[in-house]
């Protein structure tokens, strides 16, 4: 027989001399009779709905080291180098939702940027489509958090060799890059048994921060409050996901951007003809500012002939050859059509 063993009518008397003063303290106060306090157990159903839905939501998963697969000999020798481990994008285009559509698999742990700021970045700096800036801001961002916590775990080593003087060269400034976060966290964060730990918890703080932006998805050119919820047959898999189609809502708010219309326009003519059929009630410019502003000044140059000319006829056949050269073929459509109203 073990010593385990030996403790154990020991440990279960102990247990039960426990329990049974508990049992008589709480006895004191009406049990087993006394209910306790009430629970709420009245919550509203779609709070409880949604919070089902969300708890059920599986999560985005990253590793750290990330998954060994070198395509570079230095990749080979010394490792493969950080990279964001991001939520994909997958585009699609429909006949009915239109050609800018994309989902995303829904997880429980992905983040988005507020609604004020993606107006911002896509009205202000006119980063709409085309987001390569903001994917190696976040590359960049991401690989200068895990250098830094590199630089701040080699500065706690650097600290449990007492023969090595951290403020002289050429340690003087790994300390200087690291020894500002203990002025700012000492102070809150207790020393445990002797051992300052504020390095450690500055250096979690960095891997939350950092692992955050995996989870970081861009909507662009659509807000983050467009996505709908819903479920798409993925791999044989039926699963949660968010999707944003049709129009985005901050092309109704402001103007398309020009050279979203000007490429509609001279490379993606069937973008300009959908845009302009399916969403020809909204008083959406779709056209380009060059093609606005010829068709304006074509334009006032038939109401100076019309004022000229009482004829329609006559002004049909006074516009010169010259003219009809230089014009494009809707130009000359929108004319025709235009003197077809007057008529």
């Amino acid at each position: 027989m073990s010593l385990d063993e030996k403790f154990i009518p020991l440990r279960t008397a102990f247990y039960e001399i426990i329990g049974n003063f508990f049992k008589q303290l709480a006895g004191l106060f009406g049990y087993p009779s006394n209910p306790g306090m009430p629970t709420i157990t009245d919550f509203p159903s779609n709070v409880y709905v949604r919070s089902q839905f969300l708890d059920n939501l599986p999560i985005h998963r990253t590793f750290w080291p990330p998954i060994q697969r070198p395509e570079t000999w230095f990749e080979m020798i010394f490792g493969p180098a950080p990279k964001v481990d991001a939520v994909p994008r997958y585009i699609y285009e429909s006949k009915d939702e239109g050609f800018y559509n994309f989902y995303i698999e829904n997880y429980k742990n992905i983040y988005f940027l507020p609604d004020w700021l993606s107006e911002f970045i896509q009205v202000r700096l006119h980063l709409c489509l085309d987001i390569t800036i903001l994917e190696t801001i976040r590359e960049v961002l991401f690989v200068g958090l895990m250098v830094y916590s590199q630089i701040v775990i080699l500065r706690i080593a650097l600290s449990w060799f007492i023969y090595i003087n951290p403020y002289t060269f050429p340690w003087c400034y790994l300390a200087a890059a690291v020894d500002w976060t203990e002025d700012v966290l000492q102070g809150i964060v207790p020393a445990i048994l002797g051992v300052n730990i504020t390095g450690s918890v500055f250096l979690g703080i960095l891997g939350v921060v950092a692992d955050s932006l995996n989870h970081l998805v861009f909507t662009m050119p659509f807000l983050p409050s467009e996505g709908e919820e819903t479920k798409l047959l993925i791999n044989e898999q039926m699963k949660d996901v968010l999707v944003f189609h049709y129009l985005p809502i901050l092309w109704y708010r402001y103007p398309v951007p020009n050279e979203i219309r000007e490429f509609w326009y001279k490379e993606r003519p069937d973008i300009l003809d959908y845009m302009q059929k399916a969403y020809k009630d909204l008083d959406i410019q779709f056209l380009p500012d060059s093609i606005i502003r010829e068709l304006n000044q074509q334009k006032l140059t038939t109401e100076l002939f019309i004022d000229q000319n009482s004829s329609p006829n006559f002004l049909i056949e006074s516009i010169s050859t010259e003219m009809l050269s230089q014009s494009n073929q809707e130009f000359f459509n929108f004319i025709l059509n235009y003197f077809e109203k007057l008529l």
